[in-house]
Parts: C-alpha cells; structure tokens; sequence
C-alpha cells in the first residue's frame, strides 16, 4: 500500500479544482503546469507541497495512511456517492464464554438496504445456539472446522462438517445450529438478506422455551415440574460445551437415513474449479445454478495477483456487498451525474457497490488480494466495459470514444473479470 506522501505525490499532475473546472485544452495546459510546478515544489523526501491539499489542522495518521486515496483523491474523483466502506474492525465485538460475534449491517454502512454481514468466532466444543431467524443465511468457513445441522420442516434434518473455504445456506425460519471443531474452533462470516438484520434478534431456543408458561410445556412436552425447573432462564446465544462425536454417529443416532434432508445445505467453495483463471488471478462463483438450494445470495470468491485488477464492469441485477479477506486493494465507483469515489480496502473491511454502477478494483499491495462479491439474487450477473465496446460496430465506438481503428483493435474484445498488471 502507497503512504500518503507516496499517494499525494502520484496525484500531482493535476489538481482536483483544475480538473473539474477546465475545458479540454486548459485541462491539458493545467495538467502540464501543475506536473511541472509540483515538480519543482518536491523537497529530496519527496514530499508534495500543493497548497490546494494542503492540510495544516489534525490529522489521525493512521486512517490517513491506510487511506490515502480518500485523503488525497485522484483529480477523476467527484461529487458524492455516500459510503462504500466500513470495517468489521469498527464494530463493536460481542465476546461470549466459547466465542464471539460483531456486525456490519445497514446501520453502520446505510445505502447496503440488502445484505448485512455478521463475523463469529466459535471455540472448540462451543455452539452457536440452536435458533432461526427472519433472513435467509449464507456463510463461508474462513478457519478451523465446525459441525452444522439444519431442520426441514418435514422434519428431515441435515448434519455436515464443513472446513475452511466451505459454504453452508439455511432458509430464513429453517431451526439449525453451529459447532466449533477440534482443534481450535472455527470462524465464520454470515451474510443476511436483510441489510437492517441483527445478530442479537434471533429467535432462541432458550427464549422460546423460558417464556412459555410451565403449564404449556408440561402439556406440549410432556416434562414433569422438575424437568422445567432444569430449563435455561436466559439466552445461551454462544456457548462452550463437550466436543460432538463423529459426524457418522450424530447422522445414525438420529435416524440415519431415513430422517436424512435430500438437499445439500453445504457447498465445498474452496476446492472447486474456478470459472475463471488467468494470469491475473481467478474467480470462484456460486449461485443457484451450482447450489440449489442457495436461493437467494450469488457469490463470488476472487483472487487478484499483485498489479491486477478486477475489470471495469458492474451488476445489472443487484448491488454490491464485499468483504475483504487479504491483501490491499483499491475501488473506484462512478455513478450518474459524473460523481465518483475512490477507496482503499484491507482485509475485514466491507465495500459497497450501488447497483449497476460501474467499478473496478486494483491490487495495490504486493501479495494476492482475495475479496468476497456479495448480491441478493440468485444468480451472478455482471457486464463488461471491454465487452461491450468490443461488440459495437466499429463506427459506433468511434463516434462515443473518439478513437480511431487502430486504438479500438488494443481493446480486449472479451470478458476477462481479471486483468493483469
């Protein structure tokens, strides 16, 4: 990731106010007046001294440095498109006995009306306890094992084990749980389609059961006054407990097959075949054409290579919700109007992407950048800008870009979601 002086050097050929208030010919002479003055404005540190950027008040140098392209926009940045970062980092973390769970939802990051995103940590042994709630779930193993069970309402149940890069999805009201394995636990992400959905408004085994009237369980449950008296009076939500035994006598001991769900709750994310790899990176995507019963949440895993990006594309069929799992990266988002915005991202943050607003992303760090595309829909859809340049009549492109043939022909006429740097 560049520093800030590094990022305010890199933006000095032309100033935010030139680029916005120039025609074609003064931005070109801006451009070069700028460039030149800057140049002489350097001292040996290379530090940039463009009085227009200038900043003489407080600064927090720590978001400044992992910042900089909002510190510091590039002159193509304007207007305003609301937020399209936060980070799980600033969220407050709920830490239990067995574990702990914060939240990203539409109240920290308010255009995502859609998705809401929830980090948990489960140690070995520990559940998350046995609840159902009013959004559908996705998940993605990012540590360790857990072992996850989920309960049709025919009454067939589904009991897996799933590792590091696996998915699992359970229908909103669908009752189900969540284990941590040996030998140290599991982590997870969450991800809601309701953007003002909370972790802390489950339904509760616990809660239901504590809230009936004793006389009710005893007739519904057929538990004596000594039984009831045993039940839990508060929440559990995470708690530690005895490690499960094998997932072969947990599937028999309730019934093996014939009590089995015919779906698939989980999916093995990470072991499949990319959809696409080059040098560049590579893309993983599942949706409903490949995870039936993920009825409701499209997902892409991508992996940029140093220098790459993620092509100028965007999604005509639902907004962008993105968590950040390695490296450093950059984003730039353009809506209607001529507004922009760029933004710098590291791992456990989340972005944002307007629905159809174009976009790229660019891996500014010096390892791979691995990041989760999230949509409420059920299948994956995106278009390229090389795409559809590539697919017009020749004249056609011509007339928009102002560009002859010979420029037109170094334009990949393909789809490729990642390019190399």
């Amino acid at each position: 990731m560049q520093s800030p002086d590094e990022s305010s050097t890199s933006n000095t050929a032309l100033s935010r106010r030139a680029f916005i208030g120039a025609g074609s010919a003064a931005l070109a002479t801006a451009a070069i007046s700028t460039s030149a003055l800057a140049q002489q404005a350097q001292d040996t540190d290379g530090a940039e001294h463009d009085h227009s950027s200038s900043n003489p008040g407080p600064v927090n140098s720590t978001l400044f440095g992992i910042n900089p392209n909002t510190n510091t926009p590039p002159p193509t940045d304007h207007g305003d498109i609301g937020p399209i970062w936060y980070s799980f980092d600033l969220a407050r973390k709920r830490v239990e006995e067995g574990g702990w769970t914060h939240q990203v939802t539409q109240r920290e990051l308010p255009p995502s009306a859609d998705i809401a995103g929830v980090n948990m940590r489960l140690t070995a042994g520990s559940f998350r306890e046995l609840h159902w709630h009013t959004a559908n779930e996705w998940a993605i193993m990012e540590y360790g094992s857990a072992r996850v069970t989920v309960m049709n309402p025919d009454g067939t149940m589904f009991i897996d084990d799933v590792g590091e890069g696996d998915l699992w999805f359970f229908p909103a009201g669908y009752p189900h749980s969540i284990q941590g394995l040996g030998p140290d636990g599991c982590q997870f992400l969450l991800v809601f389609d309701e953007g003002g959905f909370s972790e802390d408004g489950t339904f509760l085994i616990s809660e239901f059961m504590a809230h009936v009237p004793p006389e009710i369980l005893k007739k519904n449950m057929r538990l004596s006054s000594s039984d009831i008296a045993k039940l839990p009076k508060n929440e559990l939500y995470i708690f530690p407990s005895e490690l499960p035994k094998s997932l072969s006598a947990d599937r028999s001991v309730i019934g093996g097959g014939k009590v089995a769900a015919q779906q698939q709750y989980t999916f093995r994310m990470g072991s499949m075949e990319p959809a696409f790899k080059g040098a560049g990176g590579e893309v993983r995507i599942v949706d409903s054409t490949n995870f039936p019963v993920n009825s409701s949440i499209a997902s892409a895993l991508v992996r940029i290579k140093p220098g790459g990006i993620r092509e100028l594309h965007w999604h005509p069929n639902a907004s962008e919700w993105q968590f950040w799992l390695k490296g450093h990266g950059r984003m730039t988002i353009v809506m209607p109007e001529g507004r922009a915005r760029t933004m710098d991202f590291a791992a456990n943050d989340v972005g944002f992407v307007p629905a159809v607003a174009g976009h790229y992303i660019e891996n500014t760090g010096e390892t791979d950048l691995v990041f989760l595309e999230m949509f409420k829909a059920p299948r994956f859809v995106d278009v390229s800008l090389n795409n559809w340049i590539g697919r017009m009549p020749p004249e056609m492109a011509s007339a928009h870009l102002h560009l002859d043939a010979a420029a037109l022909k170094k334009i990949p006429t393909e789809k490729q979601p990642i390019i190399a740097g």
